[in-house]
């Protein structure tokens, strides 16, 4: 199957990125380097072209019912243009994916949502949600907008101020986790104070025909998926399919660290099984750590104790270019889990000492 492309792909080529296949899409992964792009959005600001990202919207009479159900937080708490972070999860409480739902103005008097899945899974999130639907007879209708719309991400800490001077509605007073349309060279577009490098800035949701118009708009460093990726691991923030996989490695959002997402006070597809997950208690977590020996972790390399006994596996790891220290995230037995504790992660064959930290690895908004 041929790969997806981004609206930008050809601008991004006469820029000359380099590419990869991501989640079944051609993205860039680096402009310059990922050194460059990394301390551009640590510095000052970076804009990131994720238009990979699912796009699903759903309105209707139960719209607020159906998303309930599937989502683990609780979306009656969304005010208009208020947003939030969720896990979608399986009925044994695993996560199946992880995700933003933003509440939009209403349509036809209607509750109004837009929810952005990861890369790759937007057919099978949207097929979900219709399916549930049908089983329980809810009025709503869902659509996946994906090849509809563009998603740019404006990040670092001079980026709120570079999206208020180039839109006609003033947005620097919008609040984390919250969101409104807005004017950006006469084009309509969805801006949202959320981010995925652990830096303030903005998401972004165009028109997928008005992509350029708006990519150009923004005179700041072009940024791939590569430091998208060093800076995320800095944040401590999962990626699907790597920190969690329903297939390969199926993780409770309690085990992930993200058991902030739960609300157990509401009803929701694998809500019963996490309540039981919340009363026994957790026998594995999901850790950050920093190699103490020379080395980078890499996704797969084994964790062990200080005897060598392997205990856990490695996610996600890189060389923090912030920190100039080899950092990564992985599951361990909660026993080992504790701050400044002593692990081991095998890298190429060799053992290196490693140090449990606290997440984020850096100072994040």
């Amino acid at each position: 199957m041929p790969l997806q492309t981004p609206p930008l792909r050809g601008v991004h080529d006469e820029r000359g990125a380099k590419f990869t296949e991501f989640g079944g899409w051609d993205m860039p992964v680096e402009f310059d380097s990922i050194q460059t792009e990394h301390a551009a959005v640590r510095g000052d600001a970076g804009i990131f072209d994720v238009s990979h990202m699912g796009q699903i919207h759903v309105t209707g009479s139960d719209a607020t019912k159906l998303m309930q159900r599937l989502t683990s937080n609780d979306v009656t708490r969304l005010e208009v243009g208020d947003s939030q972070y969720a896990a979608i999860t399986d009925e044994e409480g695993h996560i199946i994916d992880d995700t933003v739902v933003y509440r939009q103005p209403n349509q036809a008097g209607d509750p109004t949502y837009l929810f952005v899945p990861n890369a790759g899974t937007d057919e099978a999130t949207h097929e979900r949600w219709i399916s549930y639907r049908n089983e329980w007879e809810l009025e709503a209708t869902v659509d996946n907008r994906t090849d509809e719309y563009a998603m740019f991400a404006v990040q670092g800490p001079d980026a709120v101020e570079l999206v208020d001077d180039a839109a006609d509605e003033a947005v620097d007073e919008l609040g984390r986790f919250e969101a409104q349309y807005a004017t950006l060279d006469d084009v309509t577009c969805w801006i949202a104070r959320t981010g995925y490098t652990g830096e303030d800035g903005f998401e972004l949701i165009v028109p997928w025909s008005e992509a350029e118009s708006i990519w150009s708009t923004f005179d700041c460093q072009p940024c791939g998926l590569g430091a998208r990726d060093t800076l995320r691991i800095e944040a401590g923030l999962l990626l699907a399919g790597q920190d969690f996989d329903l297939e390969s490695n199926p993780r409770t959002p309690y085990e992930a660290g993200i058991g902030f997402t739960v609300k157990l006070d509401t009803e929701f597809l694998g809500r019963d099984a996490l309540e039981d997950v919340h009363e026994a208690g957790i026998e594995e977590k999901l850790v950050g750590f920093q190699l103490i020996d020379r080395g980078v972790p890499r996704h797969g390399y084994d964790i062990t104790n200080t005897e060598s006994r392997v205990i856990g596996t490695v996610t996600s790891g890189t060389m923090s270019p912030s920190l100039e220290k080899p950092i990564g995230l992985g599951y361990v037995p909660a026993e080992y889990a504790e701050p400044g504790t002593t692990l081991q992660v095998v890298v190429r064959g060799q053992s290196k000492k490693a140090r449990v930290e606290t997440t984020p690895f850096i100072d994040t908004v």
